[in-house]
């Protein structure tokens, strides 16, 4: 009987989750009577030991102390070197979507050099809105997957695998394969810009694609343990992202959200958390290395985790996480006092929903010192039970997705928390 049951554990392993993910490891964890106790570090708490009792000492003192523990041991330092942004436009702003949105198409080029990083940003803004807050985010197939608009240029970054996607290169095929999760007309009729690019423009999303990414361009060295991984370098193309739009008539530098699913919500949260221009965070789906806590044992673990997204030194920690000086709902609690969205799947046991809200109810109390407001629960929630306090947080039925149930969710908390001034 235990022989059968290891086979049919192995079978099981091996077959497509409803989530529609990879395959998951025999070894990980979907039981909650098997979740070992674990104690999180105290983000109100200095590494001296010291309290943290009034928002100076956060603003001060604790929150740059978290930052840098979280550049060392986790995502890895961004160069500080200022970079010559410079924006090559593909065409002029064209109507879009029956006139209701303005499609912009640009080429942010990050220094002088022919041949230097670059990449491709696609840009809708509503046509009727004189100053648009957006929604800034990564897309995993190319510029051209998120609309069936044969306007957009095909991506030419690198792309592991997708619909559309041969020879590692996106073709006709990959046209509109991810419109589900980009609902773009929705977001213009609600008076939202998106802008995207296509994580393979700075760090193609596979291992052993360093010498083909960005870093070497920064003279970055492949052998410091402290050097940034594809998580941080795709948050930092997010910030000259923001840069750029900051910098647009038509865009609201005020409400510039950060927003992202699954791998590109890790990257979404951390830009959110390093840098304070973005006005809001929504972190979708994200689990481990986004919003899930590293010490609960449950679903994807830093064992399973690629190391090529973090910082080499990050992985030291495998065997080891109570070690790991930093958790999860520090990396929220680095949003306080703005806006941070955290939303899960009831199918998406891998990301471990359970670990997202209890990482956001973990940050709850810095917001609370800084009058901000928190999270408004106290209990995991039910299914389709969204709270929009300043920490928001939903449960929604389904898989690993990025669906217009979350959207709508995510405008919900913007138009509360994100008024225009006046």
């Amino acid at each position: 009987m235990t022989h059968r049951r290891t086979v049919l554990t192995a079978l099981a392993a091996c077959l497509v989750t409803p989530a529609g993910l990879r395959a998951q490891p025999a070894d990980a964890n979907r039981d909650e009577a098997r979740v070992r106790a674990y104690s999180l570090p105290d983000p109100l708490r200095l590494e001296d030991g010291t309290p943290v009792t009034n928002a100076d000492m956060w603003r001060n003192i604790r929150r740059p102390e978290l930052l840098q523990l979280f550049k060392d041991h986790v995502y890895g330092h961004s160069p500080d070197t200022p970079v010559s942004l410079r924006a090559e436009p593909f065409e002029a702003p064209t109507p879009a979507l029956g006139g209701k949105a303005l499609r912009h198409q640009i080429r942010l080029h990050f220094s002088d050099e022919a041949n230097g990083p670059k990449l491709d940003l696609l840009v809708y803004l509503p046509a009727d809105v004189p100053q648009a807050p957006v929604f800034v985010g990564l897309n995993f197939l190319g510029n051209q997957a998120i609309q069936p608009d044969p306007a957009i240029r095909l991506s030419e970054a690198w792309f592991n695998r997708g619909t559309g996607i041969v020879d590692h290169h996106a073709t006709e095929a990959a046209r509109g394969v991810e419109a589900k999760s980009w609902p773009v007309a929705r977001l213009i009729d609600a008076g939202y810009g998106v802008a995207t690019f296509a994580a393979g423009d700075l760090y193609p999303d596979a291992k052993d694609k360093f010498l083909d990414s960005l870093q070497p361009f920064f003279g970055t060295r492949e052998d410091d343990p402290a050097r940034w991984g594809a998580l941080a370098t795709w948050a930092w193309g997010l910030s000259r992202v923001y840069d750029y739009l900051s910098g647009l008539p038509q865009v609201d530098a005020a409400r510039i959200i950060v927003a992202g699913h699954s791998r590109y919500g890790k990257a979404a949260l951390w830009a959110g958390a390093s840098d304070e221009r973005f006005a809001m965070v929504v972190s979708n789906d994200s689990g481990e290395g986004g919003a899930s806590l590293f010490r609960r044992n449950f679903g994807e673990t830093l064992t399973h985790l690629p190391a090529y997204w973090f910082a080499p030194r990050f992985k030291s920690y495998v065997g080891r996480v109570p070690d790991l000086p930093v958790d999860q709902h520090e990396l929220i609690a680095l949003i306080a006092p703005r806006p941070v969205y955290i939303a899960s799947a009831t199918e998406d046991w891998w990301s471990d929903p359970r670990g997202e809200f209890l990482a956001a109810k973990g940050a709850d109390p810095v917001y609370r010192l800084l009058g901000a407001g928190g999270l408004d629960l106290q209990d995991f929630p039910a299914p389709e039970s969204p709270v929009h306090s300043r920490i928001a947080y939903h449960l929604r039925t389904g898989p690993h997705a990025l669906t217009p149930y979350d959207w709508d969710n995510y405008i919900a908390l913007a138009n509360t928390c994100l008024k225009p001034a006046l």
